[in-house]
């Protein structure tokens, strides 16, 4: 067989064992594996051992296990609850106005955590219960949370763009400065659909939480300082240029250590639980990633990137018209394949093809990775949807499912205003490196 019939082959073969729900990470590695076998038999020893070890010893990639515990230390040390309570001071006495307390807590929160799962577990055992009192509909409720949580891949410190990074080799600095207005504008998205909801079907929030007294509120936000600060001193510090963002990712974890052992949070039991999860998380991250980039390996051997890029670029479509099939595409994958499936299994093909056009992989890293977001609440898949339905056992999937629609169509708003002003995922970057 040709490197081309294998390389199909390949992706067969790896469809079907994702299907057959064997894990993305095992799935790319045995597939990689015995597809460079099948190729240069000589290869495959040297390529899986060094592609393992050469990852495993990236010192770009300790931002991720620094930026998992600092998340799992802002929950534990009340700070996801702060956070919350002051958003809800703030918009709680307004229609609609928990669930977008709900988004804007979310949003604070993915500037600590980096992960849409934490995001929406974290604020969702917050938020519900408040919205369930208040008597806001179940589709509500569920769709911001489900929906609010996937910022954690889009508002930096984001492991969405850390893996992208990895895999296109570009700054993840850059990428992370490139998704703070995008993060901020599909924040503010995702309020406007709520408030369109709410004043379309006013009993989607059937009633309001009492305007807090000023004081009360300021307090509330004043306890909120911590959160704030550290998110302030993390991403600020990128910007201004103090330190790197490995840099960042450390200083925040020290400064989420220090507030939740001030605060009596960090007994033994809970220092156990916070570094059990963040292991567990990172190595799930480092274990795809070694998948990858065996498999990354073997797609290069086949041929396949280059004959690809051949046939497009000899096709006639322009590079935006090129954007445009490629997102499609990301969106139908989003249906039935998980998202980081999606980065890791289409970024390796789609690079070459998009470098051919002269696209800028930084704006391009931002429309992903929004588009990876609708994949986190796309029905039948949606982890995002999943990680709901385990904190509110009462609400059927299909109420879910019926929720997040609106804010999926949001998501797709915010995609096609990135298509037609690149410069809201560009500015900051440049601003910043030139």
């Amino acid at each position: 067989m040709t490197g081309l019939e294998i390389g199909i082959l390949g992706f067969g073969s790896l469809f079907a064992l994702l299907l057959a729900r064997m894990p993305v990470a095992t799935t790319m590695l045995l597939v990689g594996a015995v597809g460079i076998f099948l190729i240069r038999p000589a290869a495959v020893l040297p390529v899986v051992a060094g592609e393992i070890f050469s990852e495993s010893t990236n010192f770009s990639l300790t931002i991720l296990p620094l930026f998992i515990l600092m998340g799992n230390l802002a929950g534990v040390s009340g700070m996801s609850r702060d956070l919350y309570d002051a958003a809800h001071a703030l918009f709680g006495h307004l229609r609609g106005g928990l669930a977008s307390s709900t988004i804007v807590g979310c949003a604070g929160f993915s500037a600590l955590s980096g992960s849409s799962l934490a995001s929406a577990l974290t604020m969702g055992r917050v938020a519900l219960p408040e919205m369930k009192r208040y008597n806001y509909a179940d589709s509500l409720a569920t769709g911001a949370v489900a929906a609010g949580g996937t910022l954690g891949i889009l508002i930096p410190p984001s492991a969405g763009f850390v893996v992208y990074a990895i895999l296109t080799e570009v700054s993840i600095g850059r990428l992370f400065m490139a998704g703070v207005l995008p993060g901020l504008m599909l924040t503010l998205l995702f309020i406007v659909t709520i408030w369109i909801l709410t004043s379309l079907r006013p009993n989607l929030a059937p009633k309001a939480a009492a305007a807090a007294p000023l004081g009360a509120r300021l307090r509330a936000v004043g306890r909120a300082f911590w959160i704030t600060a550290i998110i302030t001193v993390t991403i600020g510090g990128i910007y201004l240029g103090v330190f790197s963002a490995i840099e960042a990712a450390g200083i925040g974890a020290l400064l989420a250590a220090l507030v939740a052992f001030f605060r009596g949070r960090l007994g033994w039991t809970e220092i156990k639980q916070v570094l059990l999860s963040t292991l567990k998380s990172s190595g799930t991250v480092f274990f795809i990633l070694f998948g990858a980039f065996v498999f990354k390996t073997f797609i290069a051997f086949t041929g396949i990137p280059f004959a690809m890029t051949t046939a497009i670029t000899e096709s006639g479509l322009s590079g935006l018209q090129v954007v445009l099939l490629i997102l499609a595409l990301f969106i139908v994958l989003g249906t039935f394949l998980e998202g980081f499936a999606i980065l890791v299994l289409t970024v390796p093909l789609a690079q070459p093809i998009l470098q051919s056009f002269g696209i800028d992989m930084i704006w391009f890293g931002v429309l992903i990775v929004v588009v990876l977001e609708m994949a986190l609440i796309s029905p039948p898949v949606g982890l995002n949807v999943f990680v709901v339905k385990g904190i509110a056992p009462g609400v059927s999937m299909v109420t879910i499912f019926r929720g997040i629609w609106p804010f999926w169509l949001a998501m797709l708003v915010a995609v096609g205003i990135i298509l037609m002003f690149p410069q809201i995922a560009l500015f900051i970057p440049n601003s910043m490196f030139g």
